[in-house]
């Protein structure tokens, strides 16, 4: 009897503790809340309103019919109008579009002739966004008034850029990348501050000329050489064993990785300054990779999600590196025709050392 009244002061005593314990009482409620969202409302493998271009070389009124009659499936949303398919596939390498309708000049001859009336440029490194597109190719003409082509013909040819064999690693690889360095970077430097207060280093630091912006720097950049290890691992073994293809510069896959290796750092200085303990530093961190891996567009595409989840994934730097890492790897772009990425992680980097900092000054007085 005695034994149970010793463990109910201490039960007693822990619940007290954790309803004081303001961050992770809330984690402990937050944590299941946003799962069941993010699960329930943001995860959608069936993709709609692919944002695609069109080249219409034909001009003529079924060529703006047939594009009407691809845009009612509402599987693609027509985003943008070339001239050639040169400039279609060029806003496919940028990531301005994800696929290109060619519309050719001889597209009421084809039509005659039973023949493929079009065809679609696909970036075929995202295999869920591929599939989706390649259920057009089959897509059914019964709405026009005047002869179609046999059924047995397909409507549309079907070119997969970058991705021909639709092989799952050369997209996974590439993303896995950014869902590593998430973990790896956030969590190395989430508890740097916590660290130093925990073990008596803060007053030290306090009495020293150390400025808290260099601080923060000095904290960042050891653990950047951290994060260039983990990027030729994993980008060589990708290569070599899984066969994926590296298209872009070696160079910009450096530059580019790290802009997103100080971004993911500064985030975690940003918890190592908002957490009291080293627990809450790593609860706050398994509350922001939830949303980094579900979002970002490394296991489901960006465009299934719903309108409120993107403006969630656009804040993530997770989101903006898994557009240039799979650019640059994977479609052979520069940081220069992904610079709305790039600017956003520099942007990122530069607000993050200011707002820790500004919060380590704080923290001084």
């Amino acid at each position: 009897m005695n034994s149970l009244f010793r463990m109910k002061a201490v039960m007693i005593k822990e619940l007290r503790q954790l309803s004081r314990d303001r961050i992770t009482f809330g984690m402990v409620v937050m944590i299941p809340l946003i799962q069941l969202l993010l699960f329930g409302f943001a995860i959608n493998t069936d993709v709609r309103n692919i944002p695609v271009a069109v080249v219409d070389q034909s001009q003529s009124a079924f060529g703006r019919l047939l594009t009407e009659s691809v845009k009612v499936t509402q599987v693609v949303t027509v985003t943008e109008k070339y001239a050639t398919a040169k400039q279609a596939e060029q806003a496919i390498q940028q990531g301005n579009v994800r696929a290109a309708l060619i519309l050719p000049k001889d597209l009421l001859q084809r039509l005659q002739e039973g023949r493929e009336l079009g065809q679609w440029l696909v970036d075929g490194s995202d295999t869920i966004i591929a599939g989706s597109i390649m259920g057009l190719k089959a897509m059914p003409l019964t709405d026009f008034d005047f002869k179609i082509k046999p059924a047995s013909t397909p409507t549309f040819e079907i070119t997969l850029l970058y991705n021909p064999s639709r092989r799952s690693a050369v997209n996974i690889v590439p993303g896995l990348l950014g869902v590593i360095l998430t973990m790896t970077m956030i969590l190395f430097t989430s508890a740097a501050i916590v660290r130093e207060r925990e073990r008596g280093n803060l007053e030290l630091l306090i009495t020293t000329p150390v400025h808290p912006i260099e601080l923060m720097v000095a904290k960042i950049v050891p653990y950047i050489f951290v994060g260039l290890i983990q990027v030729f691992i994993i980008l060589g073994l990708g290569y070599y064993i899984f066969g994926v293809p590296i298209n872009g510069d070696i160079s910009q896959i450096l530059f580019g990785t790290l802009l997103f290796i100080s971004a993911s750092l500064t985030l975690g200085l940003m918890i190592s300054t908002l957490a009291n303990t080293q627990l809450q530093a790593m609860q706050m961190t398994v509350f922001i990779l939830l949303p980094s891996i579900l979002l970002s567009g490394f296991i489901f595409p960006y465009e299934g999600m719903p309108l409120a989840a993107q403006w969630i994934a656009e804040v993530l730097p997770a989101t903006h590196f898994m557009r240039l890492i799979r650019g640059i790897v994977l479609r052979g772009a520069d940081l220069v025709d992904l610079w709305k990425d790039t600017a956003w992680l520099a942007g990122f980097t530069l607000l993050g050392l200011i707002v820790a900092s500004l919060r380590f000054k704080k923290s001084l007085d």
